[in-house]
C-alpha cells in the first residue's frame, strides 16, 4: 500500500492515478482518517504522559487525602487511555481498509489507457510464420495428436480443466526444466512452493481473497487459499522480516500449481489452454533495494525474452497501460507470443496473446507484508519487490503447438526442449 503521509501530501496526484488506472478508491477518506489517527495519537500520548506523571507522584511521601486523589486520577486516566486506544484502533482498521483500495503510483512513463488494447508496443522479436496450409488451433491439435483432453477434464472437474496425456506430459516437464535451468544460470535460488497460503499473505501481495471479484479459491473455515501464482508464496516467504542489506538483491524462482477462478473471463480467445482454472508456472521474484528495482525490472524482462527467443516463438513486448497494470504494479511489461489459432476476420493470420508479464511493485507489497532492510543509517526501510513469469506452461505449450505444426498434422518440438523431451516431433494418432 502507499504510505499514509504520502497520500495526504500528494492527494491530487494520488486521485489522478486512481482515475488513470480506472479503479474505484477513496483517497479523501484515507486523508480524513489519517488526520483523525494523528489527532488521537497526540491525545493518547498526552494522556500517557499524565499517567506517567501521576505514577511518579504516587512514589512520593503523600498524606492519605493526597494519595487518594492521585489514585482516583490514575483510575480515570487508565479508563481514558483505554477508551482512546479503542478509538485509535477502530480508526486504524478503517484507514488500513481504505488505503488498501488505493493502487500503487504508476511510473510516469506508463501509457495512460483503460484497456489492454491501449498497451504500447515497444519491441517485436521474430517473424510470424506464413503457412502453406490452413493451420489448426491448439484445441484441434490437442485432439488430433491425442495429447490434451478437454472434454473429460470438464466431465471430471468442470469447465476450464483438462488432462494432459502422452507427449504433452513430457512437453510440460521439458518447459519447466528449460525455464528452471535458464534461471539457475542467472543465479536464481529455486523453490517448489506450497499450493496454499494464508489470506493475509494474499492480501499483502494484492490479491482479494473474498467477494465476487476474487480470482482465488478460498478454503472454507481455514483462513487459507489455493495460490494463483508463486508470487504469493515467494512474496510471503520473508513477510515480517528485516533483511540483511548486504544480501540484497535476492533472486528467487518458484515452481507451483496455480489455481484461478477466472470469474467472468470469457471470449473467443479464452478457450483451450489460454485461460484455465489450473496450470503450472515457474515464477521469478526479487527482493531488492529501492535504487536497484528499475534496473532489475529490465533484467527480468530480458530473461523472459531470452526464454521465448530460445523457444523460437515470435513475440512482442508491450508497456502495459495504466488501466491494465493491476493495483500493486508501478510498471509492467507483457510478452505476447504469436498465436495462429487467434485468426479471425480482423486478423486472418493470427494475433498476439499474452504469455508472460513482469512487474516492479516498488515498496507497495513490502509495506503490506512488512518486509524491510536495515540501511546504513541504522533505519529500517521497505524493500522493493518485483515479479515475472518465466514460463506459464499452458500458454507456452499453446504457442508451441500452433507455431510448430506441420502440414501432415504433426508438431515439431523446439530444439532447446528436445533433450528434456526425448523426442523431436509429436505425430497424429490413429484413432
Amino acid at each position: 500500500m502507499l504510505d499514509y503521509r504520502f497520500i495526504k501530501e500528494n492527494l491530487a496526484a494520488v486521485k489522478e492515478n486512481i482515475k488513470n488506472r480506472n479503479m474505484t478508491a477513496d483517497a479523501d477518506i484515507v486523508v480524513k482518517l489519517f488526520d483523525e489517527h494523528t489527532s488521537l495519537t497526540t491525545q493518547l500520548q498526552s494522556l500517557q504522559k499524565k499517567r506517567n506523571e501521576n505514577a511518579a507522584s504516587m512514589k512520593q511521601k503523600l498524606d492519605d487525602e493526597t494519595r487518594k486523589k492521585y489514585v482516583e486520577e490514575g483510575k480515570a486516566l487508565k479508563n481514558d487511555i483505554a477508551e482512546m486506544e479503542k478509538k485509535l484502533a477502530e480508526v486504524d482498521v478503517k484507514m488500513d481498509e481504505a488505503a488498501r483500495q488505493i493502487p500503487n503510483m504508476a511510473n510516469p512513463a506508463v501509457p495512460v489507457g483503460k484497456l489492454d488494447t491501449e498497451n504500447l508496443e515497444v519491441k517485436k522479436v521474430g517473424t510470424p510464420r506464413k503457412f502453406e496450409f490452413k493451420p489448426k488451433d491448439h484445441v484441434q491439435l490437442g485432439e488430433s495428436l491425442d495429447i490434451i483432453d478437454f472434454d473429460r477434464g470438464t466431465k471430471v472437474s468442470g469447465p476450464k480443466f483438462y488432462y494432459l496425456k502422452n507427449e504433452a506430459v513430457f512437453l510440460e516437464q521439458a518447459l519447466i526444466m528449460y525455464a528452471l535451468n535458464t534461471l539457475r544460470k542467472h543465479g536464481f535460488t529455486t523453490f517448489i512452493t506450497p499450493d496454499v497460503a494464508r489470506q493475509e499473505i494474499l492480501q499483502g501481495i494484492g490479491f482479494n481473497p473474498r467477494g465476487n471479484e476474487s480470482n482465488v479459491y478460498c478454503i472454507e473455515e481455514e483462513g487459507t487459499c489455493l495460490v494463483a501464482t508463486a508470487e504469493i508464496t515467494l512474496g510471503g516467504y520473508h513477510s515480517g522480516e528485516i533483511l540483511d542489506k548486504s544480501k540484497l538483491p535476492l533472486f528467487y524462482c518458484g515452481l507451483s500449481h496455480c489455481f484461478r477462478r477466472e470469474a467472468g473471463a470469457a471470449g473467443h480467445f479464452s478457450k483451450g489452454l489460454y485461460r484455465v482454472h489450473q496450470f503450472d508456472k515457474v515464477e521469478m521474484f526479487v527482493y531488492s533495494l529501492p535504487e536497484q528495482s528499475d534496473e532489475i525490472h529490465e533484467k527480468l524482462r530480458l530473461i523472459e525474452e531470452e526464454i521465448f527467443t530460445g523457444l523460437g516463438l515470435p513475440f512482442r513486448v508491450v508497456d502495459t497501460c495504466t488501466g491494465d497494470l493491476g493495483a500493486p504494479a508501478y510498471r509492467k511489461w507483457d510478452l505476447e507470443a504469436w498465436m495462429p489459432g487467434r485468426a479471425d476476420e480482423s486478423h486472418p493470420d493470427g494475433d498476439y496473446g499474452e504469455v508472460t508479464s513482469t512487474s516492479n511493485c516498488t515498496d507497495y507489497q513490502a509495506r503490506r507484508l512488512n518486509v524491510k532492510y536495515r540501511d546504513d543509517d541504522g533505519k529500517n526501510k521497505y524493500v522493493h519487490m518485483l515479479n515475472g513469469t518465466a514460463i506459464a506452461v499452458g500458454r507456452a505449450m499453446l504457442a508451441i503447438l500452433e507455431n510448430y505444426q506441420n502440414a501432415d498434422g504433426s508438431v515439431t518440438i523446439p530444439e532447446v526442449l528436445v533433450p528434456f523431451c526425448g523426442f523431436d516431433k509429436i505425430a497424429p494418432k490413429n484413432n
